[in-house]
């Protein structure tokens, strides 16, 4: 992949042009981005929109959705194209540094690792993730990323205790050893787990849940 390169500082991106790393993004980088992007100058407007998606993945630790964006701009999908003509990820995402698939943790986020079930979440690694959140490359799985996950699904300040990791190191292991996901059933039998217990582990089901905080996904 070659380097972007904009007034003498160098961006290291992808084969379509994104920032390998959100974190390295600055406004220069934005101007130089835009006039690939058919844009000759950055304006109010644009720079206002470009922030609010900073700001939003700095807060909540990821991309925020065309739609998002529309609410919070009071702009309509129509006016957004008017401002960026090659698109919401292609344009917007693109000249914000940010890759609809990167999430990272947010910063508000930072339960301390003296607390019992808790561990201290890092706000400078970046994950990359699917569109559905799912993390795409399970080797960068940490307990951090099951912690932050954890806090999104219904798990109270994401307090993962014996049994959900219990789960989560099953469901790691059968991958790592046979490239596989297994069943609920599977997972439930070598846990000696319930349904119904757990269903009380992971409100938001085994797919979204267990699996997600476990930093695997189905591909098919």
């Amino acid at each position: 992949m070659e380097p972007f390169v904009y007034k003498d500082v160098t961006y290291q991106v992808d084969d379509q042009g994104f920032l390998l790393d959100p974190l390295s993004w600055n406004e220069n980088f934005a101007e130089g981005t835009a006039k690939g992007c058919g844009i000759s100058e950055l304006t109010s407007e644009h720079w206002d929109i470009i922030r609010y998606l900073r700001d939003s993945f700095e807060q909540n630790g990821e991309c925020p959705t065309v739609y998002a964006t529309s609410k919070a701009s009071g702009l309509r999908p129509q006016e957004l194209q008017r401002l960026f003509p090659t698109g919401y990820h292609r344009g917007v995402c693109r000249i914000a540094g940010i890759h609809y698939r990167s999430s990272r943790m947010p910063k508000r986020a930072h339960p301390s690792e003296n607390v019992a079930g808790a561990w201290t979440l890092s706000s400078d690694k970046v994950y990359d993730v699917d569109v559905r959140g799912f993390l795409i490359d399970p080797e960068s799985w940490d307990k951090n990323y099951a912690t932050y996950r954890a806090m999104e699904m219904k798990i109270p300040e994401g307090r993962l205790n014996q049994d959900h990791w219990r789960v989560i190191e099953c469901l790691r292991d059968i991958h790592h050893h046979e490239k596989r996901i297994p069943t609920i059933y599977e997972i439930c039998e070598k846990c000696d787990l319930e349904l119904e217990a757990f269903e009380a582990l992971f409100p938001t089901g085994y797919h979204r849940g267990a699996v997600k905080i476990a930093g695997l996904r189905f591909v098919k």
